[in-house]
């Protein structure tokens, strides 16, 4: 009997060495300056082209009310290759566990072959957060002093973090759907030295300056006319067909932008007022032209500025692919063989 396995080349026999970093030691490696970083550089580089998402799957299984899809994508520049498979758990809290869960798969865009395997609950928490820090950067007007928060979840600290780090903040205000949860909301504001006050939706409009929404709702909270001229909003909870967390009429009195247009107009904020006929695709500009400068961004300190923040698969890849960089210059990874 021939050996087949004697015939195959000898490339073909080697062993493939892949990088794990365990959830564990993300919060080690990965800071949020790093994060930001990160997803600045993605979204110019969507911009210029260089990177691009493929379609999103996202599924209920019908199992413990789960949702369930992947994310990913490619980056001719860094050469990140890869995808970040997982979802929604909403059972998982009484578990003692994070009811999003997620991991980041890389691969060696010159063989195919996997490269890393990457916890990616706090990565995903950190590049969201990033993602809407970035618009503030970018979108928000200089002189804003009052930071509101609507949502009290999990992601909501990693938001507040992030955001005030853009601008001198004095002062946050937060709405909740539950108000018992709004004390992670007062924590958090008095770890990072700033007052904060719960108020209705009303007064939070009238108050805030910048206001990030992060909540899984399928219905709007935040109305049109709660807001005022000049605010920015970051919208970061909408990523499924169906959710929603502002009035379909807001997106079409502000300047929209997003981090994927295809994304914002199927299963981002931006999907109900498009079909409604309020906006078009036309109409949302990526974020990523504002960095590279082809975009002026805010026009005047009256203009509503929007930010989609759908969630795109190459954020994820680029901080993984710096997480991995991290775990082995700290020789924290560890290496298998397949």
């Amino acid at each position: 009997m021939n050996d087949l396995s004697a015939q195959a080349p000898k490339a073909a026999q080697a062993g493939n060495t892949v990088t794990i970093v365990p959830e564990a030691e993300i919060a080690g490696l990965m800071t949020p300056e790093a994060a930001f970083d990160a997803v600045e550089a993605t979204f110019a580089a969507m911009a210029r082209g260089d990177a691009y998402n493929f379609p999103v799957i996202r599924e209920a299984i019908g199992h413990a009310d789960a949702l369930y899809g992947f994310k990913s994508g490619f980056d001719r520049e860094s050469l990140a290759l890869g995808l970040k498979s997982g979802g929604y758990w909403p059972g998982n809290e009484a578990r003692g566990l994070t009811n999003h869960q997620s991991t980041v798969i890389l691969f060696d865009a010159d063989t195919g072959r996997p490269s890393a395997l990457v916890g990616g609950n706090l990565l995903t928490a950190l590049r969201t957060a990033a993602a809407s820090a970035v618009s503030i950067r970018y979108l928000a007007r200089q002189d804003a002093k009052v930071l509101g928060m609507i949502g009290a979840g999990h992601q909501s600290a990693f938001q507040m973090r992030a955001a005030v780090q853009q601008r001198s903040f004095e002062k946050v205000v937060g709405w909740n759907y539950h108000p018992e949860m709004l004390s992670r909301l007062a924590d958090t504001a008095a770890e990072l030295g700033l007052s904060f006050e719960a108020v209705s939706l009303e007064e939070l409009g009238a108050q805030a300056d910048v206001i990030v929404t992060i909540t899984s709702s399928f219905a709007p909270s935040l109305l049109d006319a709660h807001v005022r001229p000049g605010t920015h909003l970051a919208c970061m909870g909408t990523d499924t067909n169906g959710k929603q967390e502002v009035e379909a009429g807001l997106l079409a009195r502000a300047r929209v932008f997003t981090d994927e247009v295809a994304q914002s107009v199927t299963l981002g904020e931006a999907q109900h007022a498009v079909a409604e006929g309020l906006i078009s695709a036309d109409d949302i500009t990526q974020l990523g032209a504002v960095i590279n400068g082809i975009h002026p961004g805010r026009s005047s300190d009256q203009e509503i500025t929007l930010f989609d923040g759908t969630g795109v698969g190459l954020q994820d890849l680029a901080v993984a692919a710096a997480v991995v960089r991290l775990a082995r210059e700290q020789g924290v990874a560890s290496e298998v063989v397949l």
